[in-house]
Parts: structure tokens; C-alpha cells; sequence
């Protein structure tokens, strides 16, 4: 995989989630979480740091949060190098096939902002394309909806973003609560945080917002 076009589009999607990079050196890419450096990253999506650079746990998290990115970014970037560009009847601009199956499609599509994401339907004929759900740069959200989509996954087998958001709030609960929890116990709910936070690395993102709304919320029935 083209290291400068990975660090680009990691640098596009780090900066997302509020992280800041600096120039690349010595074929790493530094990273720097709430102006001091965190981590620096390799071309094949590894992580390196130093253990000051980690020692408290919202750093050590936000460590966590960019080795889960640089992971997600290089599987769907080694797949847009491989994948073959996407033809269709209407389709126009650089869309390219990174998963085909029982007539769904799901389509990456490089753009200044970095790359985007939309799963299709084919016709009869395959030929053209209907019913596009474009997810911008939500990669998992997008190959989540091409599992379900598709057949591979059934719908009920698969939590969404508020479902996951909701089980890992209340995993910290739990853990934060004092409760007697076994040692198995208490390594299964990490575990559970650990397996929804490499799937959605915004996770506390949305734990936020769903905070801020219920605030809002409340706020808003006080004074009435």
C-alpha cells in the first residue's frame, strides 16, 4: 500500500475524532492528542508510543482509539488500492467495488475529505445501480448495512450505533458502580467495551451526544 496516500487519509480521519498529526519522520506518523504527543503510527497501521505518553487512562483510551483508526483505515485503504473500479449505467466519478455479494454492492469513493462510502443494489441485468445509502466516510456503518444488505448478516443478529452506544455506557456503569464482580466477570465487560470500541471508534462520541440530548432535554421540561 502507497504509505503517503495512507498517511493522507489517516491524517483526514484522525483529525475527525480530534487528534492532531505532525509531518511524517522517519517513515512514522506522529500523533498528538490535546497538544502533546500521544503516539506515531507506522505505514502498515501499527502503533508505537511511549508509556509517559500514555499514563493516565484517557490517554491510554485516546491510544486505544487511534490504533483502532489506523487499523480501520488500512484495511479499507489496502482494499481501494486492490479494488476494481465500479461500472454502471448513470455512474459517473472514482468509485470502486470493495465487496460484491447476492446483488449488493458496497462502493468506496475517494474524495477531498477523504474516502466515502455508499452500498447499492444491482439490477436484474447488472447493469445499474438503485437504491444508494451513502454513509460518507462511515466505513463500518457502511459494510454493517452490506452485510445486513446482502444476506451475509440477518438484521437481528446486529446492534446499532445507539444500541452499541447504550450496552457500552452501561458496561462502564457496571464497572464503575462497586459492584462484587468476578475477576471473568469483570474481564467479559471489558472485553464487551474493548469488541464495541474497535468496531466504532467513536463510540464515546455518541455516548456524549445522547448525554447532551438527554440535558437538553431535561432542561427543556424545566422550563415550560
Amino acid at each position: 500500500m502507497d504509505r503517503q496516500q495512507f498517511f493522507r487519509e489517516l491524517c483526514t480521519v484522525l483529525g475527525r475524532e480530534g487528534f492532531t498529526t505532525q509531518p511524517e519522520q522517519d517513515d512514522l506518523l506522529p500523533v498528538e492528542w490535546d497538544g502533546r504527543p500521544l503516539c506515531r503510527i507506522t505505514e502498515g497501521g501499527g502503533v508505537r508510543y511511549w508509556q509517559e505518553d500514555v499514563a493516565t487512562p484517557e490517554r491510554d483510551q485516546a491510544c486505544e482509539r487511534a490504533t483502532n483508526l489506523a487499523c480501520m483505515v488500512q484495511e479499507y485503504m489496502t482494499l481501494m488500492e486492490q479494488a476494481p473500479p465500479l461500472k454502471a449505467q448513470g455512474l459517473s466519478g472514482d468509485f470502486r467495488v470493495l465487496a460484491d455479494f447476492n446483488g449488493t454492492v458496497l462502493a468506496g469513493h475517494p474524495t477531498q475529505y477523504g474516502v466515502h462510502f455508499v452500498t447499492w443494489d444491482w439490477n436484474f441485468d447488472r447493469t445499474g445501480l438503485n437504491y444508494g445509502r451513502y454513509f460518507q466516510e462511515n466505513y463500518s456503518g457502511a459494510k454493517q448495512d452490506f452485510a445486513t444488505r446482502s444476506g451475509l448478516i440477518s438484521k437481528q443478529q446486529v446492534f446499532n450505533e445507539a444500541q452499541l452506544a447504550e450496552i457500552y455506557r452501561c458496561c462502564a456503569d457496571t464497572l464503575d458502580a462497586g459492584f462484587d464482580l468476578t475477576y471473568d466477570q469483570e474481564q467479559c465487560i471489558k472485553g464487551v467495551q474493548e469488541q464495541i470500541l474497535s468496531g466504532m471508534p467513536n463510540i464515546l462520541d455518541h455516548i456524549n451526544e445522547q448525554e447532551q440530548h438527554s440535558t437538553d432535554s431535561q432542561s427543556q421540561e424545566l422550563t415550560m
